[in-house]
């Protein structure tokens, strides 16, 4: 594990990025969106209402776990007290995978002055980070799926999001593959993948990767397991596949067509591959045993996962969307851990968006059990990354599938601060 250091680098300029904001959240909440009953979350005994989204029921990506899991955490967590002695709401909003729901979701946080979003999950953060900028709504511990969660001013993100992820990918097949295959979303966010895995796949001196775009929403992807083999070549080569729901559409093409083909070995990321998923396709016996794959937290059997766990059995149990080892799930659990600190930070104060920005602008240090290194939003702890200002997590996690479980292929975390500084 590299050390963890912290760049001080100027400020960078956030007049701008609020001007586009602005425009951008006209555009928004011009459109008309269903609403929530709530209360907002101001001093004295009001509840302190917040919201949570994802798409859920679409042909793309589904995240109904992440909704899930922030009501189970809700509560939990009045069943103990609450926040600071305050029971805590939370709203929840289906954002249907495209741009127009997500500035709608946006739109009810805005609606209901919503104290913060957390551990949301969305594709389209211009459609959404704007209205919450100019209504100064704090987006804390989103998914990390698209790049504007790394760079608007108002969110604070928990994990290194895609960058991480897939720079931190390269790392991790440096050493073992000669050639690599990426298998991507043909989207505007799958369009950033290939620079950062081959910034980290640089490390090793390699090739840059085999760039091969995959339908968002395919059902058979024949066509492009047939030219990732193809690609990787004879020897050490490796197939990396980043569809998110639809890698094991992916992979299960792959598997029906790898035959013709020299042996490589197979990758992914968390969020495209879990537990579950092995579970699902044979264990150890399945087309996933001996695949690496690179995450942002610890495997989901480490023991640092056991309180999550121990709520979602005693305020999830039977509910088969809150899946403990989906990431979308960690995420949400993770966020909500720093809201709880933020909240409890304040001393009984007023609870708002601007009291709980104040706190994670000014040195609030949350301690996340060891599933995250500690995370702070200071000024000082903000990376070098001139694309990523907002990133503070730059830790992975190296896995791999044995004997039908997601175990550590390494200790630690690997920092890949180094590597996504020199991707921008």
């Amino acid at each position: 594990m590299t050390g963890w250091r912290r760049t001080f680098l100027p400020r960078p300029s956030r007049s701008a990025a609020l001007s586009a904001a602005a425009v951008a959240a006209c555009a928004s909440l011009i459109s008309g969106c269903g609403v929530i009953p709530g209360t907002t979350g101001g001093s004295g005994d009001d509840p302190i209402t917040v919201m949570t989204w994802a798409p859920e029921k679409t042909k793309a990506t589904n995240k109904p776990g992440v909704p899930a899991m922030a009501q189970a955490y809700a509560r939990w967590v009045n069943a103990h007290g609450g926040l600071g002695g305050r029971e805590l709401k939370v709203l929840t909003c289906n954002d249907h995978n495209d741009s127009v729901g997500a500035a709608e979701c946006a739109r009810q946080a805005v609606d209901h002055d919503v104290v913060a979003v957390v551990g949301a999950y969305s594709q389209h953060g211009r459609s959404f980070l704007g209205p919450l900028e100019v209504a100064g709504i704090p987006y804390i511990g989103g998914y990390g799926v698209t790049d504007d969660e790394f760079s608007s001013p108002l969110s604070y993100p928990v994990n290194g999001g895609e960058p991480a992820l897939l720079a931190g990918n390269g790392r991790q097949l440096a050493a073992r593959c000669d050639r690599v295959s990426l298998v991507r979303p043909d989207t505007l966010a799958g369009d950033e993948l290939p620079k950062l895995l081959n910034q980290g796949l640089a490390d090793g001196h390699h090739k840059p990767v085999s760039d091969i775009r995959a339908p968002e929403d395919g059902t058979d992807l024949t066509p492009q397991a047939e030219r990732a083999l193809k690609d990787a070549g004879a020897d050490n080569g490796c197939v990396t596949a980043a569809l998110g729901a639809r890698t094991d559409t992916f992979y299960d093409s792959f598997r029906r067509t790898k035959d013709d083909y020299p042996p490589v070995r197979i990758s992914s990321v968390l969020g495209s591959v879990d537990q579950s998923l092995i579970d699902r396709t044979g264990g150890a016996s399945g087309p996933y045993e001996g695949a690496y794959v690179t995450g942002w937290y610890p495997a989901a059997g480490d023991a640092r996962w056991d309180r999550m766990r121990d709520v979602i059995r005693e305020q999830a149990f039977g509910d088969n969307r809150v899946d403990p080892s989906d990431a979308g799930v960690q995420t949400t659990w993770i966020a909500y851990t720093v809201l709880k600190q933020a909240v409890e930070s304040l001393d009984g104060g007023e609870v708002t968006a601007r009291t709980l920005r104040r706190a994670l602008d000014g040195g609030l240090r949350v301690e996340t059990g060891g599933l995250t290194p500690p995370l702070s939003w200071r000024f000082e702890d903000l990376l070098a990354a001139s694309e990523f200002p907002r990133l503070i997590n730059s830790g992975v996690t190296f896995q791999t599938v044995r004997d039908g479980r997601l175990v550590p292929a390494r200790e630690g975390f690997v920092n890949v601060e180094k590597t996504l500084e020199q991707s921008a």
